[in-house]
């Protein structure tokens, strides 16, 4: 099963972005799922995630009250909605999902956002 993220692309400061991420199988089926990002020499850092059942959202500091995860449990879709994009927001984001309610067993491929100031 393959992650496909998309959305992703160049944008001005204090813009918004709207990444996308589904899995390539339907029967594909996942506790809950997140995003990452990794910018130029740094590691890669969690961003936000959502937990299916209960449904709670969990969110890094630096975009807290910016950023929102959403999704559809039914087909385990997610979206990260990226309101007021800084300079240091740029980064390759990475669509991931979890078997279980704290761990990331799949990862996508990455989609870039770079925020132009």
């Amino acid at each position: 099963v393959q992650l496909q993220a998309s959305g992703g692309g160049l944008v001005q400061t204090g813009g918004s972005l709207r990444l996308s991420c589904a899995p390539s199988a339907r029967s594909f089926s996942s506790y809950g799922m997140g995003w990452f990002r990794q910018a130029p020499g740094k590691e890669r850092a969690f961003v936000a995630r959502i937990n299916w059942h209960s449904g709670l959202t969990y969110y890094a500091d630096s975009v807290k009250g910016r950023f929102t995860i959403t999704g559809h449990a039914n087909n385990h879709t997610v979206y990260l909605q990226m309101n007021d994009l800084q300079p240091g927001d740029t980064a390759t984001y990475y669509c991931t999902a979890g078997l279980t309610g704290t761990g990331y067993d799949y990862w996508g491929q990455g989609t870039l956002v770079t925020v132009s100031s």
